[in-house]
C-alpha cells in the first residue's frame, strides 16, 4: 500500500474540499466538508480499495490521514 495513492483514494471522496488540503499530516476532521457521511464514504473506500474493515471509532481514533494510512496498513 502506497501512502500518495491512499491519499488520492481518501481525497476522492470530498467534492468541495481544495486538493491541495490533502497531505500526509492534514487533521482531515478539521475540513468543512467533514461529516458523518463523509466519514462512511471512507470507511466505504477503504473497504472496496484495500479490503480492510474499518470503524467510525477506528476513524476517531486517527487523526492525520498518514494515521488513518498506518491504522489501516496494520490490518
Amino acid at each position: 500500500m502506497e501512502l500518495q495513492k491512499f491519499i488520492e483514494n481518501f481525497a476522492a471522496e470530498f467534492d468541495e474540499t481544495p486538493m491541495e488540503l490533502f497531505k500526509a499530516n492534514a487533521d482531515f476532521k478539521s475540513f468543512d466538508e467533514w461529516n458523518s457521511l463523509t466519514a462512511l464514504s471512507i470507511i466505504s473506500m477503504v473497504d472496496e480499495n484495500y479490503e480492510k474493515t474499518i470503524t467510525g471509532a477506528d476513524l476517531r481514533a486517527n487523526t492525520t490521514i498518514e494515521d488513518l494510512f498506518n491504522f489501516v496498513e496494520s490490518l
